[in-house]
This record gives C-alpha cells, structure tokens and sequence, in this order.
C-alpha cells in the first residue's frame, strides 16, 4: 500500500487562469486540490514528452 505525502505546497496562479480553475471545481463540486491533481495526471504524460532545455555555453 502506498503512502501519500500530505505536505502544503503554495502555488500562484494568473487572476484569469485561477477563476477558470475556480469555476471548474464548482462546476464539478470539487475542491481547487482536486482539480489541480487531476489536471497534472491528465497533463503527466505530454509534460515528460517536451524536451528539456539545453545550455549552450558558446553563448556569450
């Protein structure tokens, strides 16, 4: 059995993009928790598929 790491994490969002979230967890009678959980399990995979950015150190 897996145990879940309860720690507080604070997390700032754009005013428009918070009331969209704000607006989704009414609509779905959840908490903003939630919906941010389920948004990164959704989003997880494509996130992994972006490359990671690269440091050219020949940039002056």
């Amino acid at each position: 059995m897996s145990t879940s790491d309860k720690r507080k994490q604070s997390l700032y969002f754009p005013e428009q993009m918070l009331q969209e979230i704000r607006e989704q967890a009414s609509r779905l009678d959840r908490s903003l928790s939630w919906i941010m959980q389920r948004a990164w399990k959704v989003a997880r995979k494509d996130l992994k598929a972006v490359p990671s950015a690269t440091i050219d150190e020949d940039i002056d």
